[in-house]
Parts: C-alpha cells; structure tokens; sequence
C-alpha cells in the first residue's frame, strides 16, 4: 500500500463528505466488509437500508484496499458492519475519523476465536485445545486478529451456524441503534433470519453426523473452515501455512498426511492460487473442488460445503 494511494483515498473521502456526495438511494445507507454480510443485513434491513459490500468477487479481505470511489461513497454512509477481517485492522480506524458520525458496530462481538494455526488439533469431544479469545470490538472501536498466546485468530466467524447467530444479533442491534423508529421490523426479521440459521444447521447435521470416525477429515488449501470444522466435529487439514505456500518439506508431510487419511478431495477458493493444491491431488490420486467462502448466498454456501464435505469422505 503506498502512502500515495492512501492520501488520494482520504483526499476523496474528505471531498465526497464535505460535497455531500454519496451513494444511498432509498433506506439508510451502510456498508458491509465482505458479500456474506451483505445477505444478513439485508435480511434484517430489507428495504430500510441500502447495503454496500467492500470486498467483491475475487478480492480477498486478508489484502484488500478500499477504492478512491468507496471511500468517497463511506462519507455518507450511516453505519459500518464489520466482522474482523484483515484489511478493518488498518482502514476502519481511517474510515472512522474522516467520517466521525459513521457508527461502526463490531458484528462479531462475543464470538470467542479460534486460533488459525489451532484449527486442525480436534478431540474426541469435538473441541479445540487452547482457543484465543476475542473479547470484541464496541461500537466505534476496533478489534485486533491476534492474540499474544495463541497467534493470529481465525477472522471467519460467518462460517458457521454459531457465529451466524451471533452476527444476527449484533447486525439487528445496530440497525436498531441507527434507525430505531423501525425496532420492531429488525427484530421481526431476525426471528425469521434465526429460524432460517436453524433450518440450515438441521441440514447441516443430517449431511455429516453420520459420517464415521475415520472420514471426519478434510483437506482445504486455505484454512476457512475452522469454525464450521468445530462446531461439527470435522478436522480441517490445512495446506498453508501462516499465510504462505508450504515449503517443501511442510508439502511432503501434508502428501503423506492425506495418503494416510485417504483423502479424495482438496478443497479450494477462488481467492487463492490452487497450484500447491493440484500437486498435492496429482500426488495423491485425489481432486480439486472449489468452496468460496465469501459467497452471498449464505444458506446455499454452507448447505453446499456440507454435501461436498460428506460427498468427499464416501
């Protein structure tokens, strides 16, 4: 990121605040860091807000930058719904103070995180030894995705029906914070949105707890899937490690580990290169399938990575 291209960023921002230029059309005008968001609040908002996602198809959040043209439609923007992701860690502290009247509401407030490089150690009972904890970013204020006991925490708490549950709480709070003449529609549509988190989960177990002992594993290049992993009792087998390709020997052990575990299918996303993974496939007579954790479609993802996880362990 280049000094450069922060100030043109900040400089349009400033701009499009004191010109009172924006983006919002009909309902209150928020912003969402990555898609998956965007389908809670407008879940909870419907037509009262008018929801803009930073992160779009293909871009990854642990990277990106905001554009001159979204910082310039944030300075009318009514509220932030952040998650942790990467990229808040720097820019909504910037955000925040060009635009001071924007209310930031941390949406994974309460979740307790799970360590990244933790997520693949499971026992029998389904939990992970030595968890981080995340005790949450308030309202204009702004979490951190380390922990000085346990390294960088795993920011994809949408991943699983828990989390979800949790980021639907704390999305309708805060519409209702910023709209509260319409408390009664947000919480309305919540009840309906959990009851839908339910359905999801319901489908979600009848996919995978009959899945035996021995099949339980998966092998993904990036490690997304560490809260769905756990709250399923899953073991996720990661082939990257700390944000990097394997070195040769870590790509050797990763071969021999899923030989061992017979694995069949390498899971993938579309915001990382596969090369790693396709030698890892060829070495072991498996394939590569694609799960995008950052799609819109929040039911549909998840229902989908179920299937395709117990598909891949028959």
């Amino acid at each position: 990121m280049t000094t450069k291209r922060i100030l043109l960023a900040v400089v349009a921002f400033c701009l499009a605040a004191t010109m009172g230029v924006g983006t919002a059309r009909a309902g209150t005008s928020v912003f969402v860091s990555i898609l998956p968001q965007k389908y809670f609040v407008e879940k909870i908002a419907g037509d009262l807000a008018e929801v803009s996602v930073l992160v779009m198809p293909g871009a990854s959040p642990h990277t990106y930058e905001p554009t001159p043209r979204q910082m310039a439609a944030l300075a009318t923007a009514k509220a932030y719904f952040s998650i942790g992701v990467t990229f808040e860690e720097v820019w909504l502290p910037r955000i925040n103070s060009a635009n001071p009247s924007l209310r930031i509401v941390a949406t994974a407030r309460g979740i307790e995180k799970l360590p990244m490089d933790a997520h693949h150690h499971h026992d029998d009972e389904g939990h992970d030894h030595g968890h981080g904890h995340d005790h949450g970013a308030a309202e204009h204020g702004h979490g951190h995705d380390h922990d000085h006991d346990h390294g960088i925490l795993d920011p994809h708490v949408w991943l699983s029906p828990d989390g979800a549950r949790v980021l639907a709480a704390n999305t309708r709070d805060g519409l209702i914070k910023v709209d509260p003449g319409n408390e009664a529609v947000y919480r309305a549509n919540t009840d309906a949105l959990l009851g839908e988190i339910d359905s999801v989960d319901a489908d979600i177990r009848a996919l995978l707890d009959g899945l035996p002992e021995d099949r339980r594993s998966f092998m993904v290049f990036h490690p997304s899937w560490g809260y769905f992993a756990h709250q399923y009792g899953l073991t996720q087998i990661p082939i990257e490690v700390a944000g990097r390709e394997p070195s040769p020997k870590g790509l050797s052990e990763v071969i021999e580990q899923g030989r061992a575990l017979g694995i069949r299918v390498i899971f993938v996303q579309p915001q990382f290169s596969e090369r790693s993974a396709r030698v890892i496939a060829t070495e072991i007579g498996a394939r590569t399938a694609v799960l995008d954790p950052l799609a819109e479609d929040w039911p549909a993802s998840m229902r989908d990575t179920a299937r395709a996880i117990a598909d891949a362990a028959r």
